[in-house]
């Protein structure tokens, strides 16, 4: 079972933004080959991380204003949130040590 989040434009202040966990969160699309490539490393960091990042998704289809408002152009796009602020971003599909060392300097 996925311990990632579904996240949506209207719950995106309070699970992001407002969360006091470190927050990393997943642009992604139902049609995009990276995207369901990535996800289950997603799901392996979201248990390896419990308690101390969350890791939430967010389909791009579905919720426009927040693709927007991050300013995505190209998925899947990862935003590294702090303190309701994003401090780092990733795009495209990388191996799972790329993920882990990006969480590692979130949490640093």
């Amino acid at each position: 079972m996925s311990t990632v989040t579904p996240v949506t434009d209207a719950t995106f202040r309070a699970e992001v933004l407002d969360s006091e966990l470190p927050v990393v969160v997943d642009i992604w699309a139902a049609w995009c080959g990276p995207c369901k490539a990535i996800a289950p490393i997603l799901d392996q960091l979201a248990g390896e991380y419990a308690g101390r990042v969350k890791i939430v998704k967010v389909d791009a289809d579905q919720n426009p204003e927040t693709v927007t408002a991050a300013g995505v152009t190209s998925i899947p796009t990862l935003g590294f949130y702090r303190n309701g602020e994003r401090v780092d971003v990733l795009i495209g599909a990388h191996p799972k040590p790329v993920y882990a060392t990006k969480i590692e300097e979130l949490l640093a």
